[in-house]
């Protein structure tokens, strides 16, 4: 990890780590000691929410006759006891959120983050950051504690950055947050702002979620309204708490389907590619889809990957497609962990690195504008056109960027002239940008 720390700082590279922080695992040391605890007020006792009887939402201890425990997610993920925001007459183990084992949970949380910006981590990305308070209505206690949490670590270690599994940035970024993802479920919108942008019903698919047609969708039948709008709101609220903190947008990550999958190409992925790039958000391009690794469907469950009968994980999860012969001295088609893609047109970075027309360079490209053009800041201001098909928007005052991943070629009354700084199937003729199937383009009108 210090080598790594020290190449990508020599690099101008930052280092994210992932943090688990609501729970650990029931073969965690912590874990071991609060089992061993027998006298009262032995503080290993209440590290976790432990109940003598059967309560909802409860398992049994391993040991016999011991009790249960409260899980954070899957039975084997005991959580932490960060408190609950309401007590209960008859659940007496429910511990306020400043009773000793809450504060000593949450110092321990500081210390464990502090122990890695002293080894030079950037920031942390935190998982299921919203479960840490236990029945807390609104999260306004889960809120407080976050806060809390920043302000001790911006005494210490300025310009870190902490990154949200939240999935309602209006409510995240406010909680303390530097950045919160739209995801594909949580919050107030229950996912729907990415959704609508990317799900097609195709792979990973919860039973439970609704079916409906997304804006990245050969078929046109979308529209890119529903995240217009929960963005606004995402950014009003942020804007109105006094934070400086942003919305994140990713491709995809390992909960749910890539950008390609299904019938989605990887041709078809780059109109949903330049939006994650010019869009005043963080961007957040997981592994592989800025090569259109796709989503492998039939891939077997490992490691809780499967969480319904349609919502299966694995397929998104399967090795960096890297193309060399060797990778971390094993055959690429070798992983230990899950299969690669082994179809014949499966992409690879050896082989895009040797392609200019290649997705992966036009991803590069896309990064390097972003990084040299002001206007495509996440605090530049924002002006949406149209929602459909083209999504049009101005970046700026004076950059237009116009997506269409339908099937059908479409045009855009650019309203004066202008050049193409980064273009896909796109070309301007006059005052009218032309846009091929699956075309993109950003245009400068400054100039």
């Amino acid at each position: 990890m210090d080598r790594l720390l020290a190449e990508a700082e020599r690099r101008g590279i930052g280092i994210v780590l992932d943090l688990v922080a609501g729970h650990t695992s029931d073969e965690h040391a912590w874990f071991d000691e609060a089992l061993s605890a027998g006298a009262a007020g032995d503080p290993a006792g209440d590290r976790y929410v432990f109940s003598p009887v059967s309560a909802d939402g409860f398992v049994p201890v391993p040991w016999v006759g011991r009790g249960f425990y409260k899980p954070n997610f899957f039975d084997f993920q005991p959580a932490l006891n960060f408190g609950y925001a309401r007590p209960h007459p008859d659940e007496p183990w429910r511990q306020a959120v400043d009773a000793p084992g809450p504060l000593r949970n949450r110092d321990a949380l500081v210390d464990i983050i502090r122990r890695w910006y002293d080894r030079g981590v950037a920031g942390f990305r935190v998982d299921m950051a919203a479960s840490l308070v236990k029945d807390d209505p609104g999260h306004v206690e889960t809120a407080n504690l976050w806060r809390d949490v920043h302000r001790r670590l911006d005494r210490t270690h300025p310009g870190r950055i902490l990154i949200s599994e939240w999935g309602d940035p209006a409510r995240a970024v406010p909680a303390g947050f530097d950045v919160d993802f739209f995801l594909q479920f949580g919050g107030e919108f229950d996912g729907m702002p990415l959704k609508s942008l990317f799900e097609n019903g195709s792979g990973t698919v919860h039973e439970a979620w609704p079916a409906r047609d997304a804006w990245a969708d050969a078929a046109g039948r979308g529209d890119a309204a529903d995240f217009v709008d929960a963005w606004s709101e995402a950014r009003d609220a942020i804007e109105a708490a006094g934070s400086r903190g942003i919305v994140g947008l990713p491709t995809a990550n390992h909960d749910f389907t890539r950008l390609v999958s299904g019938g989605r190409d990887a041709v078809q992925a780059r109109a949903a590619l330049l939006l994650v790039l010019t869009w005043p958000a963080m961007p957040s391009i997981y592994y592989g889809d800025e090569i259109g690794m796709r989503y492998l469907p039939g891939v077997g469950p490992l490691e809780g990957s499967s969480l319904g009968p349609t919502y299966e994980r694995a397929g998104s999860r399967t090795p960096m497609a890297w193309g060399a012969d060797e990778v971390l001295g094993q055959r690429a088609h070798e992983s230990r962990y899950l299969p690669v893609d082994a179809a014949p047109d499966a992409p690879t970075v050896a082989q895009q690195l040797e392609d200019p027309a290649s997705l992966l360079h036009f991803v590069r490209e896309a990064i390097a504008l972003r990084r040299r053009d002001p206007r495509l800041s996440a605090r530049s201001h924002t002006a949406v056109e149209v929602t459909g098909y083209p999504f049009v928007y101005r970046r700026g005052g004076s950059l237009l960027v116009a997506l269409n991943p339908g099937g059908r070629p479409c045009e855009v009354a650019v309203g004066g002239r202008g050049i193409l700084l980064l273009s896909f199937g796109a070309r301007l003729d006059g005052e009218t940008l032309r846009l091929d199937a699956f075309g993109a383009a950003v245009v400068d009108l400054a100039r």
